[in-house]
C-alpha cells in the first residue's frame, strides 16, 4: 500500500430505537479525527424487530428508574404485533441512517430478528475491516445489572471493542 493510504474500516452500530440528534453526534464524534485525516470509516446500522418484548423486564426497568407511570403503561400494553414490530424497526433504521448521513457519515443498514447477535456476528465477519461495535440502548436495569445486555454479550462473544452508550445521552452503559 502506498504511503499515506489507509484501508477502509467499518463500525457496526446496534440500536434498539431511532437515533436522535445526540445519538448521531455521539457516533459521528467517535472517529471524527480519523475521518478528518482522510480515513474511510463506514458504518453499518442494525435494528432488531422486537417481536418478543420481555414485558417483565420492561416494567422492572421503568420501576428501577423511578418511572411508575411508565411502568403501569407498559403493563397496559400487549405484546407487539410482529408486523408492527418489523415496521417500527424499519422506521427506526431509516431515521437512524438519515441522522448519521446528516452528520456526514457513510452508512448502510438493515433490520434483524429479535436476537440481533447473529446479525452482529455476520456484520463483523463480513470483512476484515470491521473493527468495533457501538451499542446504543435505553438503560435496562435488569439486563445491565446481570450483564445480559447486548453490549455485555457482544464483549464476551466477538473479540472487538464494544462501546455501550445510553440513547439520548453521553452516558456510557
Amino acid at each position: 500500500m502506498p504511503t499515506g493510504e489507509t484501508q477502509p474500516w467499518t463500525v457496526v452500530v446496534l440500536t434498539e430505537e431511532a437515533f436522535g440528534d445526540v445519538d448521531a453526534r455521539n457516533v459521528a464524534q467517535l472517529h471524527a479525527a480519523e475521518r478528518a485525516e482522510g480515513q474511510d470509516v463506514r458504518h453499518v446500522v442494525l435494528v432488531p424487530a422486537d417481536t418478543h418484548r420481555n414485558l417483565l423486564a420492561d416494567v422492572l426497568d421503568r420501576l428501577t428508574l423511578g418511572e411508575l407511570r411508565e411502568a403501569v403503561e407498559e403493563l397496559r400494553q400487549r405484546r407487539p404485533d410482529p408486523a408492527e414490530a418489523r415496521a417500527d424497526a424499519e422506521t427506526a433504521l431509516r431515521v437512524t441512517v438519515e441522522a448519521l448521513r446528516a452528520q456526514g457519515l457513510t452508512v448502510t443498514g438493515r433490520t434483524t430478528e429479535d436476537d440481533p447477535m447473529p446479525a452482529v456476528r455476520s456484520a463483523l465477519a463480513a470483512g476484515p475491516d470491521a473493527r468495533e461495535l457501538v451499542v446504543v440502548t435505553r438503560p435496562h436495569a435488569v439486563e445491565d445489572t446481570f450483564h445480559a445486555d447486548w453490549a455485555s454479550k457482544a464483549r464476551d462473544a466477538f473479540g472487538v471493542p464494544v462501546l455501550h452508550v445510553y440513547a439520548g445521552t453521553t452516558r456510557l452503559g
